[in-house]
C-alpha cells in the first residue's frame, strides 16, 4: 500500500508559478512510477507529468517547458514546479504512483490550482 499527499495548490494569477508537493509513504521501496494529473471541471482526467524510478520523465504537449517534475528520493517526495500558469492550467492536481508488478494506481486526494487572468 501507498499512500499520497499533495500539497502546494493555491490561486495565482498568469504567468505566475507553483510548486506542487506529493509525499509518498507506505511500500515506497517498490514504486516504478509516480506522477501528476489534472482534472479541470466538466473535462476528462489527463496526465500532465510523469517520473519513472530511473528518473525518466514524460510530459503533456500543453506543459512541456512549462512544468517539471522532479524527485527527492530522501524525501520520498516527488515535485511539480509550474511556471508561466495560464487560466486553463486551471484544475484539481492528483498524484499518482505504480508499484512494480502492478497495475493498480495509487491517487492522492487532489489540491486545488486556479490560474486567474
Amino acid at each position: 500500500q501507498v499512500q499520497l499527499v499533495e500539497s502546494g495548490g493555491g490561486l495565482v494569477q498568469a504567468g505566475g508559478s507553483l510548486r506542487l508537493s506529493c509525499a509518498a509513504s507506505g511500500s515506497i521501496f517498490g514504486i516504478k512510477h509516480m506522477g501528476w494529473y489534472r482534472q479541470a471541471p466538466g473535462k476528462q482526467r489527463e496526465l500532465v507529468a510523469t517520473i519513472t524510478s530511473g528518473r525518466s520523465t514524460n510530459y503533456a504537449d500543453s506543459v512541456k517547458g512549462r512544468f517539471t517534475i522532479s524527485g527527492d528520493n530522501a524525501k520520498n517526495t516527488v515535485y511539480l514546479q509550474m511556471n508561466s500558469l495560464k487560466p486553463e492550467d486551471t484544475a484539481v492536481y492528483y498524484c499518482t504512483a505504480r508499484q512494480f508488478l502492478s497495475e493498480y494506481d495509487y491517487w492522492g486526494q487532489g489540491t486545488q490550482v486556479t490560474v486567474s487572468s
